[in-house]
């Protein structure tokens, strides 16, 4: 496991960051949440991105660069096929960061590919972007309930596992992630 994750301690954080937005919109709200492993909040940012572009990974690390906190030691991103479509580069988030990178989902799929085809003029660079995740793994949280991950920057599944597990509460969601995703989805509701 990365030297910059210690199971173990209290002070552990991780920024989760979700998004929010409504189908024909221009623009979706990201919200990035800093949580310590006990719990408590411990700082928060946002950032806009293009409903169907591809600026999604500018967005994510403009999160991670206007906290500018050197006490983060992990990044959970609620997907990385976000706002319709707009992917996030992994490898670019992780290189950018420094940090390890955990790509939550929670659903199965038989892949995007074929919808990528019929809404974007763009495909072939969308895909190829697509393409460059990775396949996700099955993980089995303590909850019961499994999530599909892809992670950069940890050495096994199970240090994956056990970095997840620590910061759910119930259910499939990190709340990390589930505080983000409650934070883009007020400030959508109130910018509209």
């Amino acid at each position: 496991m990365s030297s910059s994750l210690q199971l173990h301690k209290k002070g552990l954080r991780v920024l989760g960051i979700a998004e929010s937005f409504v189908k024909g919109g221009k623009e979706s709200v990201l919200a990035g949440v800093v949580m310590r492993a006990d719990l408590q909040i411990d700082g928060f940012s946002f950032s806009k991105i293009t409903v169907g572009g591809m600026d999604a990974t500018e967005g994510v690390l403009g999160i991670f660069n206007k906290l500018d906190r050197r006490d983060i030691n992990a990044l959970f991103l609620n997907g990385c096929v976000i706002s319709w479509f707009n992917i996030v580069d992994l490898d670019k988030v992780y290189e950018a960061s420094g940090l390890p990178v955990f790509c939550v989902t929670y659903e199965e799929s038989e892949g995007l590919e074929k919808y990528i085809k019929e809404y974007f003029d763009d495909a072939e660079e969308r895909i190829k972007a697509y393409r460059a995740l990775g396949p996700r793994k099955k993980i089995v949280l303590h909850t019961g309930h499994e999530v599909l991950v892809r992670y950069l920057g940890v050495e096994t599944k199970g240090d994956a596992k056990a970095l997840l597990d620590r910061f759910t509460l119930q259910g499939a969601i990190p709340e990390p992630l589930r505080v983000a995703r409650l934070l883009a989805r007020a400030l959508l509701r109130d910018e509209r």
